[in-house]
C-alpha cells in the first residue's frame, strides 16, 4: 500500500497537469453513462493535446465507447488507462532484492534530461532503503559531468569512481565494476554520456560498454534505466525508440513531471514502448524522485 504521505506528494507535484488538459477530460465525461459522437470527439483531442498519443488515445476512446455498461464513462477511462500503465513496475524492487552483489545499474538519457541529478536521487533513494552505493562517472566528454557527479556523490557520503575527461568510458565502467565488487557496495550506479539519440556512433559506444561490463560481471548491467524529460512530450517517445534499438532498457525515469500540464507521456510511452515507468521526478529536492504507482497517477489525473 501506499502511503498517504506519498500519495499527497504525488498529487501536489501532478498539480499542472491535473489542472490543465485532464481537468477538462474529467469535465466531460463526469456523471455520464455515455457519450455523444461529439463528446467522444472532444475526449479524443483532449486526450491528443495532453500528449497522450494517437495509439494509447485510440485505445482510451474505444474502452468508454465499448466498455462494460455498468460504469460510468470516468470509470472505464480510469480502468482502460490502468490496463496501459500496469507493466512490471516492480521491476526495480524484485531486483533490488536479489542476491547479486554489487547491481550494475547503467543510466542513459540525452543532454538536458536530467540525468545526472536523477542518479543522485537514485542513489539517496536506495541508500535511506539501507544498500551501499558507487556512482559511477562514465559521462567523460564533460569534466563537468565528472565534476558534477563527484560532488553529488561527496554530498550523499557514497563511494565514487571516475576519471579525467576524455577518457575511454567503457574502461571506466570496467575499472567501476571492480572497484564495486573491492568495496562490497550493493548498487553501482553508472553515468553515461549525455548522448543525442540520433547520433549512431555515440549509440554505438553504449554497445561498446555493455560488453565491456559483461565480459568483467557476466550479466551485467542487471538494470538499464533511460531518463526522459517530460516537458519534450512526443520526442521523448521518439527518444525512447531509438535508444531501444542501441540498448535494453528495462525502465524509464521520468523527470520534470511536475513541470508539464500534459503528463500523458506516460500513457503513451507505456501504449507504445511497453517499457514501464518506474519512477518519476517531481521536484528539484532529493526526495522528489518517487516510485511510479500507476494507481496514485490515475486517481491523481482524474480525481473529481
Amino acid at each position: 500500500m501506499v502511503a498517504v504521505s506519498l500519495i499527497k506528494t504525488i498529487k501536489d507535484g501532478l498539480n499542472r497537469t491535473r489542472s490543465g488538459f485532464w481537468q477538462k477530460t474529467v469535465g466531460t465525461i463526469t456523471g455520464k453513462k455515455s457519450l455523444s459522437a461529439l463528446e467522444l470527439s472532444q475526449l479524443e483531442e483532449q486526450l491528443i493535446l495532453a500528449d497522450v498519443g494517437i495509439s494509447a488515445s485510440e485505445r482510451l476512446i474505444n474502452a468508454v465507447k465499448n466498455g462494460p455498461a455498468g460504469i460510468t464513462a470516468l470509470e472505464r477511462l480510469k480502468g482502460e488507462m490502468l490496463g496501459i500503465l500496469s507493466l512490471d513496475s516492480n521491476l526495480i524492487f524484485q531486483i533490488s532484492k536479489s542476491e547479486i552483489k554489487p547491481q550494475v545499474w547503467l543510466i542513459i538519457g540525452v543532454n538536458g534530461s536530467g540525468k545526472t541529478t536523477s542518479i543522485a536521487k537514485l542513489a539517496h533513494y536506495l541508500k535511506d532503503q539501507g544498500h551501499q552505493m558507487m556512482l559511477a562517472a562514465g559521462d567523460t566528454y564533460r569534466a563537468a559531468a565528472i565534476e558534477q557527479l563527484k560532488k553529488w556523490a561527496d554530498r550523499l557520503r557514497v563511494e565514487f569512481i571516475g576519471s579525467q575527461a576524455g577518457a575511454d568510458p567503457a574502461s571506466v565502467a570496467y575499472d567501476a565494476v571492480e572497484s564495486a565488487v573491492a568495496h562490497k557496495v550493493s548498487h553501482l550506479l553508472i553515468d553515461t554520456a549525455g548522448r543525442l539519440h540520433t547520433q549512431k556512433h555515440l549509440r554505438d559506444e553504449l554497445g561498446k560498454i555493455y560488453s565491456t561490463i559483461g565480459k568483467k560481471m557476466p550479466g551485467a548491467p542487471h538494470l538499464t534505466l533511460l531518463v526522459l524529460d517530460a516537458t519534450t512530450g512526443q520526442n521523448a517517445v521518439s527518444q525512447a525508440k531509438l535508444f531501444s534499438q542501441a540498448a535494453r532498457i528495462d525502465g524509464i525515469i521520468l523527470t520534470k513531471l511536475d513541470g508539464t500540464a500534459k503528463g500523458g507521456i506516460v500513457l503513451a510511452i507505456a501504449q507504445e514502448l511497453r517499457i514501464p515507468v518506474l519512477f518519476t521526478g517531481i521536484g528539484e529536492g532529493l526526495e522528489d524522485l518517487l516510485p511510479f504507482d500507476p494507481q496514485v497517477f490515475t486517481d491523481s489525473l482524474l480525481e473529481q
